[in-house]
């Protein structure tokens, strides 16, 4: 199994403070955004590789980065991949980023792990490695906010007796729940194909929930509790708020 962490994109909602670093770098309560990432999934036995697609902007950073990073964690094989944009106006969208990555690696006959840089975990996802290696389905991981409002902002999901999703609606304006998808995927290797099968048809490339919303009524699509605390950061006051909230994660 491989993993793929999403880090492309420019976060200009968080300017100035991205405009020379990525969003992924920037600390919350200690380390890096990538690190919280990282640190989490490190006890999932079956990861053989850690690809970062990032762009031409910021790869310098990531490698720089990388290198520091494997100094503490000598096990952590991490390759960083440049996907050659400048901007938002030639940006290749989350999913053209993993289709990308899946070509330029060899990845279609393996499993692959896709997780956004800028997720917040405050516990092991060791047992999400676990329930994917079960299963052998895709997997996309859930979250309750807790709030319609809240709800509104990302893909609100419903799923069967099995936990097998039976609606997926991006940024629904009544949404039914409070139960969200959020950018940890797990893709068997029959799967990881299929990205380019949605890239040939001319799909929407951004927003990597949407393959997800492609995907369900083609094959089942199984579902996964995240436990503890997650947390996105899209603004300068939810940052501030995620480095309050993971003060008390920190070392754990």
């Amino acid at each position: 199994m491989n993993v793929l962490i999403l880090a492309a994109g420019y976060a200009t909602r968080l300017y100035p403070l991205t405009l020379t670093k990525a969003k992924p770098l920037l600390e919350v309560a200690g380390k890096p955004m990538m690190e919280w990432v990282i640190d989490n999934l490190n006890p999932i036995r079956e990861i053989e590789k850690i690809y970062v697609v990032t762009n031409n902007k910021f790869a310098g950073d990531f490698e720089a980065w990388a290198a520091l990073y494997a100094k503490s964690n000598p096990s952590a094989h991490i390759e960083i991949i440049n996907d050659q944009s400048t901007g938002d106006a030639d940006k290749l969208g989350a999913i053209g980023d993993i289709n990308l990555v899946i070509q330029k690696a060899g990845l279609e006959n393996s499993d692959l792990m896709v997780v956004a840089g800028d997720n917040l975990f405050s516990q092991s996802l060791e047992q999400f490695g676990s329930f994917c290696r079960e299963k052998n389905q895709p997997v996309l991981a859930l979250y309750d906010v807790g709030s319609l409002d809240e709800a509104r902002k990302y893909g609100v999901v419903a799923v069967d007796q099995d936990g097998v999703i039976s609606s997926f609606e991006e940024k629904p304006q009544q949404p039914k729940s409070t139960l969200i998808g959020i950018a940890l995927y797990y893709y068997p290797k029959h799967t990881v194909r299929e990205f380019t099968t949605y890239i040939a048809e001319g799909n929407n490339p951004d927003q990597p929930g949407r393959f997800v919303q492609w995907l369900y009524n083609r094959t089942p699509v199984q579902t996964w509790n995240v436990p503890g605390t997650w947390f996105d950061v899209g603004s300068k006051e939810t940052l501030e708020e995620a480095n309050r909230i993971f003060e008390k994660f920190r070392g754990a």
